[in-house]
């Protein structure tokens, strides 16, 4: 969205395994994740399908509570030894190892206004396959914000 404050744009970092993570563990460059959307707790998702809008090939959101499968699996590739939160970053897509992309076409009816996002076997890895964080709540190894 061209609006910097959609509550749809929120997603958790989580482990692309059964394995418990301690809050705030820095996530490595070339680790596998898992990106849950905050509002319907669904995960990223991508498969062999082409993209509704254009020729790249299709990004969803699937699963159930957090439960996904292996197609839910998203490798983080970045510079250094971390990903670090001022940095550009991109997803591989660990399955078909296309990076995840936004497109320059948007959506009508019932999502308006949101540009499609997409995975992509392209060459061309253009600035619409980097992404940055924005704003969300990052947490230093250690600190639990009081929860418990």
């Amino acid at each position: 969205m061209s609006s910097q404050d959609d509550a749809n744009s929120y997603w958790q970092i989580r482990s692309s395994t059964q394995e418990k993570i301690a809050r705030g563990t820095p996530v490595k460059c070339g680790q596998s994740i898992r990106l849950t959307h905050i509002k319907t707790f669904t995960n990223l998702h991508s498969h062999h399908f082409q993209a509704p809008m254009s020729s790249g090939q299709e990004v969803s959101c699937f699963g159930e509570d957090g439960a996904g499968d292996h197609l839910d699996n998203w490798v983080v590739v970045c510079d250094g030894t971390y990903w670090g939160r001022k940095n550009l970053v991109q997803f591989k897509h660990e399955e078909t190892e296309s990076i995840l992309a936004c497109s320059s076409k948007v959506y009508g009816r019932p999502i308006n206004g949101q540009q499609e996002v997409l995975a992509t076997t392209s060459s061309d890895r253009s600035k619409s396959t980097y992404w940055k964080t924005m704003e969300g709540i990052i947490l230093r190894p250690g600190e639990n914000m009081g929860v418990q």
